[in-house]
């Protein structure tokens, strides 16, 4: 379904903002470090990633990939990924249900199944996953799924 105009332009609310900055500073206490962070396009998605950046103290800007817009291409988003290092380290911020269906197409078994769980990622949330495998699909497992709550206690 297309992404309506008014909703690219929609901007993170106040409490958005606070809790992406609070899952920030907590990324940046546990350390975490990126080789690249990639962003839709869309300006909530755009705010999202440069305050993490901000908070991570990197010294480049994150990339906008249109792949990751709502509409994108998982196809195109994969084909991308496989053009990465196999071990980059790649946070990408983007829109629900978008991430959650590439989580959960990624960490299929092999027969397309997924073993009758259902993947919710919260916004502000982190799923690490590790892609063992482009070829003849995305292929990977999910190592940790985080809610906003969860990362600001581990810290």
């Amino acid at each position: 379904m297309p992404v309506s105009i008014k909703d690219q332009e929609r901007s993170l609310t106040a409490s958005g903002k606070e809790e992406i900055e609070e899952v920030g500073k907590a990324m940046a206490d546990l350390e975490y470090e990126f080789d690249l962070i990639a962003t839709s396009p869309l300006v909530r998605a755009r705010d999202t990633a440069s305050i993490v950046n901000k908070a991570l103290d990197r010294k480049t800007e994150p990339e906008e990939w249109s792949e990751l817009s709502p509409e994108g291409s998982r196809e195109a988003l994969y084909r991308r990924l496989a053009k990465l290092r196999p071990d980059a380290s790649l946070l990408c911020v983007g829109h629900e249900p978008y991430l959650t269906t590439v989580i959960s197409e990624v960490t299929q078994r092999g027969d397309g199944s997924s073993e009758g769980f259902r993947i919710v990622l919260k916004k502000g949330g982190l799923a690490k996953l590790s892609l063992t495998t482009f070829s003849p699909r995305a292929s990977g497992e999910l190592r940790w799924l985080l809610t906003p709550k969860q990362i600001r206690k581990m810290t």
